[in-house]
């Protein structure tokens, strides 16, 4: 069994005090199969989580990121999380989700209760409990 943790890189996106989320697919043996986190994605052999997490937001939502600044590294016992920061600098009809079962804007609200209501599930959903954790340490250092 291979026990290497899985380098990814993912984006906290934020549009004035609202900040882009994806609904994972429903998919048992993925992480949090059916959960709301931050877009993003693996790190590819020789690739720099910078490169990474371009690629990603652009593979997923179809957006290409401004300027963005690295916020922090948040590790488990299986996946090591690059995380970066960029605003949002266009409407969420803009994007197309290319991966994923729905996207939205949180609030900060929603964020701290951890959990909103998705349009294609029909149901409110969790937000994993390591990107609730580090929106929230996002949120602490960042006041609006």
């Amino acid at each position: 069994m291979n026990n290497e943790q899985v380098h990814v890189a993912i984006a906290i996106l934020y549009q004035k005090n609202n900040f882009l989320m994806q609904l994972r697919d429903n998919i048992p043996g993925i992480l949090y199969p059916g959960y709301w986190a931050l877009f993003g994605g693996h790190i590819e052999p020789g690739e720099t989580p910078d490169i990474a997490v371009k690629r990603e937001i652009l593979e997923e939502i179809g957006y290409s990121l401004p300027s963005f600044v690295e916020f922090g590294c948040y590790r488990d016992e299986r996946v090591v999380r690059h995380v970066f920061h960029a605003p949002l600098l266009v409407e969420l009809n803009q994007l197309v989700l290319n991966e994923g079962w729905d996207m939205g804007l949180f609030t900060l609200e929603n964020i701290r209760q951890g959990n909103c209501y998705s349009q294609n599930a029909g149901e409110i959903r969790p937000l994993g409990a390591m990107h609730q954790k580090i929106m929230l340490d996002f949120i602490e250092k960042n006041p609006t």
